[in-house]
């Protein structure tokens, strides 16, 4: 078969087309015939020399197959799984959090637990960019849906209850994780106010979007206040900032870790905590039943086809990503 390795870190130009072995799926694994693969920040992160997963065990060596997103049909199933069979449209988050997933590849031998049924009413290329970044949404905002200690605080992340009565505001609203979070919180109800640059204006308010703020124009800290939520999906040195549009009581979920002071979030009431997306089977039927019923969809920025990951990788690195990337596999 055919896959994407790395066999040095480095930008998108060490991503190699290779020819190596179909997988042989394991005890609890099934086969799968890939048809589409989710890019995600790990990807790129994998490739430029992280090498450890802040909460997993397993390291890397090279050459490696990057990649956990997937959407396909399962050709061989081992003895010991049930409810999957030969035939069978699935789509997954395999074996996150870690680098062993393979996913850039024709073929990719899946824990059947981190996988489940493609919803009917969508393709593979749209199932392939929902399971990292919608899991990472659902996870936050829904449902945690694991007891495994987090490497990012001590405390278990616990999601804040959404309804009507609930602001949220989501930074980085048009991204993968930002367009699934929004579609989530609308539909429990809640009143979202959706930052991200002019261009995604539009895209936004097709999905709900209440309120939104060009963060090109505007200090979304200058013009809302008394939030119940803020999901930030974009991190960095100024996310606190975020940490003055909360009421008190409210509580901010930085998507990527960041620095917040203690003294800070004590005086003003508020609440930061964070999360580490798991790979989750139950949970991904959950939000393919959402998008069988069209409550949420996935928007897709770009496809390239998987012998075209480095310009995959590319459009990643130029930012401004309205929902997936997704690599196709003929």
């Amino acid at each position: 078969m055919r896959a994407v390795r790395l066999h040095e870190h480095g930008g998108p130009e060490v991503l190699r087309y290779d020819e190596v072995p179909v997988p042989e799926p394991g005890p609890g694994e099934v086969l799968v015939r890939v048809q589409a693969v989710g890019v995600n920040p790990p990807d790129w992160y994998l490739r430029d020399g992280l090498t450890d997963v802040p909460g997993s065990e397993s390291t890397v060596s090279l050459p490696v197959i990057p990649g956990t997103d997937v959407s396909g049909v399962v050709e061989g199933v081992a003895v010991d799984v049930d409810g999957l069979a030969v035939g069978d449209e699935v789509f997954g988050l395999l074996r996150f959090p870690s680098f062993d997933g393979s996913a850039y590849a024709e073929y990719v031998a899946a824990p059947a637990s981190d996988l489940a049924c493609k919803p009917a009413g969508i393709d593979h290329v749209h199932a392939a960019g929902a399971p990292m970044a919608g899991l990472t949404a659902w996870q936050f905002l829904i449902e945690l849906g694991h007891d495994h200690p987090s490497p990012f605080q001590k405390a278990p992340h616990r999601p804040t209850a959404l309804d009507a009565d609930a602001t949220v505001l989501i930074n980085g609203a048009a991204g993968g994780v930002g367009h699934f979070a929004l579609q989530l919180a609308k539909w429990k109800g809640a009143h979202v106010i959706a930052v991200a640059s002019g261009a995604h204006e539009s895209f936004l308010r097709e999905l709900g979007a209440d309120q939104f703020i060009d963060y090109t124009k505007s200090r979304p800290e200058d013009l809302v206040h008394d939030v119940d939520l803020v999901l930030d999906t974009v991190g960095g040195p100024d996310s606190s900032r975020f940490l003055r549009t909360l009421k008190r009581g409210g509580s901010q979920f930085p998507v990527f870790p960041g620095d917040f002071d203690e003294e800070e979030t004590a005086k003003l009431g508020v609440t930061v905590s964070t999360a580490q997306v798991r790979s989750n089977g139950a949970q991904l039927a959950e939000l393919g039943r959402l998008l069988d019923a069209g409550t949420v969809r996935v928007a897709i920025d770009s496809t390239f086809a998987l012998a075209e990951a480095r310009a995959a990788h590319e459009r990643a690195a130029r930012g401004h990503i309205q929902g997936k990337i997704v690599l196709t596999v003929a």
